[in-house]
Order: C-alpha cells, then structure tokens, then sequence
C-alpha cells in the first residue's frame, strides 16, 4: 500500500501579507538604535515634567493615540502617569481650527497652544507627505520643540522637516502602519527602561 501523497498548499494572499510584515520587521531593525536614542530622551523629557505631543491622519491618529494612551496609562508595568497628547483627540478644536484657520493649521496651532521649549512631538505619517503634520514639525521646530518623524519609505518631506526620522521600507501602507506600531511598543518599552520601571 502506497502512501498518501502529500499536498502542497499553495501561497495565499494572507500568506504573502504575512510575509511581507516579517520582512519589513526585519529591515526595521536597523532603525531600533534610533528609537533607543528616543526613548532615553524622552524619558528625560517626560521625567522633568516635560510633554509629547503626537499627530497624524487616519491610521497615524489611531496609532498616535495608542501611543499617549500607553504613557498617559500604561505599558506592560505600572509607572505614573506622564504627560501625553494627542491632537487630533480634541475633535471641537480640530473642526473648530480646521474651519477659522485650514486643514493644514489643524495641528500647528496645537502646537503652538501646548508645546513649550524642551518637549517633543511625534508626528506619524505612512506617507512623509501630510502638509498638517509637516506644518506641525515646522512650528514645533520655530518653538523649540524636538520633532521626530515615523513614516513610510524615505527619503520625504516630513522627515526632512524633523530633526529626526525613522521610515519604514514597505510596499504597502497597511504593513508601514503595522510597524509603526511595533515601534511604538519599541519606543514605550525603552521609556519605561530608562525610568527604572520594574515588573
């Protein structure tokens, strides 16, 4: 008696989607020296009673708002509370800016309302071509503001207009977005690090 012969499966799109992250994840961390930079100074900043701010668009807010929502709350351990926002969550402000001033003042003017000299703004963008969030990095930068960006493939505006920028090699914004939350996660874990959060 023979035995059965063995069936090959065949690739699927969820496969080739899979795929694609690992990959990306594995270019990426080339970057992780640069979110360890980060995060120390952000802990810094954080520590000294400083703030961050974080912006983006779609997608990006989403993963902004996880980001300050992990510092404002949690990590993985508890810790105090640190001081988080992120500007698109203030949804009368946005419409009522985005109304008076322009889509592209929604952000800058934020800025200019709660940053002050020393603290830092994230600015998310799949793209690097959001004209918001880059006129966001801009005014941070004219107030004294530490602006980094997390973009999709570089070289592009957004991470020109920081003074500095990790970018993500991929295709596809779904898998840049993917990610750019696993840096997130990178970058709450080296905060928490550099505080003396212990489990």
């Amino acid at each position: 008696m023979t035995a059965p012969a063995t069936r090959t499966r065949t690739a699927t799109p969820r496969d080739r989607r899979l795929e694609a992250l690992a990959e990306a994840a594995l270019r990426f961390r080339a970057q992780v020296p640069t979110i360890e930079t980060w995060g120390r100074r952000l802990a810094g900043v954080l520590r000294g009673g400083g703030r961050l701010l974080a912006c983006g668009n779609g997608g990006s807010a989403a993963e902004a708002q996880h980001l300050t929502a992990e510092l404002v709350g949690r990590f993985e351990d508890e810790r105090r509370p640190l001081s988080a926002i992120p500007l698109h969550g203030d949804t009368s402000s946005v419409t009522a800016i985005g109304n008076d001033y322009g889509p592209a003042s929604v952000f800058a003017r934020q800025v200019r309302a709660h940053g002050r000299p020393g603290d830092v703004l994230l600015c998310l963008s799949t793209s690097g071509r959001s004209p918001n969030v880059i006129a966001a990095a801009r005014e941070a930068r004219r107030l004294g503001l530490t602006a980094w960006a997390v973009t999709g493939p570089g070289p592009n505006p957004l991470a020109d207009a920081c003074d500095d920028a990790v970018t993500v090699e991929a295709a596809a914004t779904s898998t840049v977005q993917e990610i750019h939350l696993a840096a997130i996660h990178l970058l709450c874990g080296v905060i928490d690090d550099a505080l003396g959060v212990r489990p």
